[in-house]
């Protein structure tokens, strides 16, 4: 197995409310390794988009990483100093962000944004090569030369993204986090975009952590897929075992739920609502719409424990065959 570049351990970020603390993300562990791929579904309000900026170190009030250890070639990131942190942005861990037009300056051409990105890292270029290197960054992601001297409104919807991801790389990170890229993108667009975002991957022998909803997609672009529900990560595997015998209850019913062109029957949801994350049931979160559910899942939240080579899943009904990752 390649050795790991990132690791994330027991990591919890609140948001407080004059109701209290919303347990956005509740104790989540994973590994990127090198090279790979790393998927991360969930419904809206799971958890996904808080991990990645807290990964990020770029939590703002009312959120609040609580704890957990985050390390990126075993530099611990959460505990940094923020100016030693900010470097580490974009040069070790970038984040092309969900919704690209709220990521870029309106008033700014591309290439003063490209700019300011190398200047706010001390990179020293002559104006010659500094135009090169930028045109450069445009060919990598398919735009031509001459999108550096346009406004983000002249750009459409991919080519937007498209700016994102060469910002991200301009200092070739090992991690990509993406969160969302292809949100609001017409289906051919999207294909475009995560082609894109591959090619950069193989260029660059970065890692990334793709952060999205729509599990098709995720089918196509990840090696490895992470389920997270309620804040929890609850079920991890390669994409291929994942889809072929998904584990634990809530990862099989978002299977179920998927369009098939095999299946002639109407479309099933699965019932219920997520927890209200400031109020969590007892117990395994996911119990109250879980069918499987038995009397130790309303009183005992599970751990992610290791089933199988390369299989994690939080849940009861496999406690009593492994042994959970915290004691591993």
């Amino acid at each position: 197995m390649n050795s790991s570049i990132l690791q994330v351990r027991d990591l919890r970020v609140n948001y407080y409310t004059r109701q209290g603390a919303v347990r956005a993300v509740n104790g989540v562990s994973f590994d990127l390794h090198t090279g790979e791929r790393l998927g991360l579904v969930g419904e809206s309000g799971s958890g996904k988009s808080t991990a990645a900026l807290a990964l990020m170190r770029l939590s703002r009030a009312p959120g609040k990483i609580e704890g957990g250890q985050v390390l990126l070639d075993d530099l611990s990131l959460l505990e940094l100093p923020e100016e030693r942190m900010r470097q580490i942005r974009l040069a070790g861990i970038a984040l092309v962000s969900q919704g690209a037009m709220n990521s870029l300056n309106p008033v700014a051409r591309v290439r003063r944004q490209i700019e300011d990105a190398l200047r706010d890292h001390d990179v020293k270029l002559t104006p010659r090569e500094r135009t090169e290197w930028i045109g450069e960054l445009l060919e990598r992601v398919g735009l031509p030369r001459s999108a550096a001297e346009m406004y983000p409104h002249q750009l459409s919807g991919g080519m937007k993204q498209r700016v994102c991801i060469a910002i991200a790389i301009c200092l070739r990170p090992k991690v990509i986090i993406a969160d969302e890229p292809t949100s609001a993108l017409d289906v051919v667009v999207q294909h475009q975009v995560m082609e894109t975002l591959e090619t950069i991957r193989a260029d660059l022998g970065a890692s990334v952590i793709l952060i999205g909803h729509d599990m098709g997609l995720m089918a196509q672009a990840v090696d490895r897929l992470g389920v997270m529900y309620a804040g929890n990560l609850i079920e991890t595997g390669g994409i291929q075992e994942l889809f072929d015998e998904p584990l634990h209850p809530y990862t099989r019913l978002l299977m179920i739920s998927l369009p098939s062109l095999e299946r002639k029957e109407a479309a099933k949801g699965i019932p219920g609502l997520m927890p209200s994350l400031l109020n969590r049931p007892t117990g395994c979160p996911f119990h109250p719409r879980c069918p499987d559910a038995f009397d130790r899942c309303r009183v005992e939240e599970p751990k992610l424990q290791t089933v199988r080579p390369n299989r994690d899943v939080a849940c009861h009904l496999y406690w009593d065959n492994s042994t959970s990752r915290e004691a591993a």
